[in-house]
């Protein structure tokens, strides 16, 4: 019966991370790229290095998110652009110093949430791939996801553009997102 009981104990504490538990987001290997043309041949990617988060899991499926992003950690590669994405052309971080991000929902593998950049809210729909919850080698519960999805960034006031000689503008309307995100179960 002892050995029963112990078993019994031994599954609920290894199934109760899929209920209800909260997980901060590990900025160590998350990742938060996004991608868009530049001169209409060819894709910029860039990302941003700072950002913070939580997110909650229950029954085996992300039930809440939360993420805040530092607007000024973008980084492109180039220094000049990077300035210019801060600058209020683009970003405008000395006003709007935070992007965020908060889940409303998940259907299938869809997500439904609200982004804000530079004051301006819209409903997106981003394709949410859950990778599962797990015990990693130091004991740690990890549980992680993927969201992918496109903005157009003039919808958030992002609208500074060059037209090329050779028709075409410099910076595409579209803006493709990866977020690979994996948490650690908050104690």
């Amino acid at each position: 019966m002892k050995k029963l009981f112990a078993a019994f104990v031994v599954a609920m504490l290894g199934t109760s991370v899929l209920f209800g538990a909260t997980f901060k987001v590990d900025a160590a290997h998350t990742n938060v790229i996004f991608k868009v043309k530049h001169m209409m041949i060819s894709n910029v990617a860039g990302k941003f290095e700072k950002f913070d988060g939580s997110f909650e899991v229950e029954d085996n499926k992300v039930t809440a998110l939360q993420g805040v992003i530092e607007a000024a950690s973008l980084n492109t590669n180039k220094k000049e652009r990077d300035e210019h994405l801060r600058s209020a052309d683009f970003f405008d971080v000395a006003k709007y110093p935070k992007i965020t991000f908060v889940l409303d929902s998940v259907a299938g593998d869809k997500a439904y949430g609200k982004l804000t950049i530079k004051d301006v809210t819209k409903n997106v729909v981003l394709d949410y791939e859950f990778a599962g919850v797990l015990k990693d080698p130091w004991g740690q519960t990890r549980s992680g996801m993927i969201l992918e999805g496109k903005i157009n960034r003039k919808d958030f006031g992002l609208k500074w553009n060059k037209v090329l000689e050779t028709g075409g503008v410099l910076v595409g309307d579209t803006v493709k997102m990866e977020v690979s995100i994996e948490g650690i179960l908050e104690k």
